[in-house]
């Protein structure tokens, strides 16, 4: 790409909000898929991860006794339950995003059978023994998780239904531990707030729609640390010039049947064939979509 291009680029998105309302241009509205990075960067002979749970069954936090536990309200899943769906559900999500080679999941609760309170982190000798065990390159660890979930029923008047809410905040702990290293690689402290809702014609049939515990938890432990260790595929709203030249109309054509390196060879004609720098800026800028449709 030469120097003119490149700095028309530039020029293309620091113009944008002045040339999306400018009524003298056509502007079409498109949606693509992009990348959006992790907060980590795994070297590359990391290919094979085993996901571990490592949580112990009492929380950080406080300390609850035998009578205590049956006492809580935890009507559908035990803490051992849902910290193991948690760390199934954590490598799903990895599993999905087809970054690494292979993703193991490890059905034992490593803290199960304690019978005293030790550390949370792995030991080197530990992490060792577990990545020939199962084959991996690396260990991620979820090594605790907090919640807040509260559901709400209210009565919608406008609409004449009931709103049955679920908002949960998810606080987990993951770590990522390499073979040979006597500490983690990293400490992942990351926290979100996810809602679903649902509509119901009474109190019962509302309550009835709301997320079961089961899945909430499942979904908010796998969903909220995933994007932080791997990058995940997003889609998002994208524009494109469609007008002011013969090859600007034709590509915006080949963009709507899916044929995105015949409208790029027509933008590059429209920007090399001009000598007006705001019809070689809108060329520009559409070839900076289709690079980012290329990843």
């Amino acid at each position: 790409m030469n120097q003119t291009m490149a700095k028309s680029y530039s020029l293309a998105f620091i113009s944008l909000f002045l040339l999306l309302f400018n009524s003298c241009q056509s502007i079409e509205q498109i949606s693509i898929d992009y990348l959006q990075p992790a907060d980590l960067s795994f070297p590359p002979q990391l290919r094979k991860v085993a996901v571990v749970n490592n949580t112990s069954d009492a929380p950080d936090n406080k300390l609850i006794t035998e009578v205590q536990k049956t006492k809580e309200n935890v009507p559908e899943v035990s803490r051992a339950t849902a910290y193991a769906n948690a760390a199934e559900s954590l490598a799903e999500e990895i599993a999905h995003q087809n970054y690494f080679d292979e993703v193991v999941i490890c059905d034992s609760a490593l803290r199960a059978n304690d019978k005293l309170a030790r550390e949370n982190m792995l030991s080197q000798e530990e992490v060792s023994q577990l990545a020939s065990d199962l084959g991996v390159d690396f260990i991620i660890a979820l090594e605790n998780l907090q919640f807040k979930a509260t559901k709400t029923i209210r009565y919608l008047p406008d609409f004449n239904c009931y709103q049955g809410a679920m908002d949960v905040k998810v606080y987990p702990t993951v770590r990522v531990y390499v073979p040979g290293r006597s500490k983690p690689m990293t400490t992942l402290h990351p926290n979100d707030s996810i809602f679903w809702e649902d509509f119901g014609g009474s109190v019962t049939e509302a309550a009835a729609r709301i997320i079961p515990e089961r899945e909430m938890l499942k979904e908010a432990a796998g969903t909220v640390p995933v994007k932080h260790l791997v990058p995940i595929w997003k889609t998002g709203k994208r524009y494109l010039y469609t007008g002011g030249s013969v090859q600007m109309r034709d590509a915006a054509i080949y963009v709507r049947e899916n044929s995105w390196d015949n409208a790029f060879e027509l933008w590059h004609q429209a920007f090399e064939g001009t000598k007006n720098t705001k019809k070689q800026m809108r060329a520009a800028f559409n070839t900076a979509v289709y690079y980012e449709t290329k990843d």
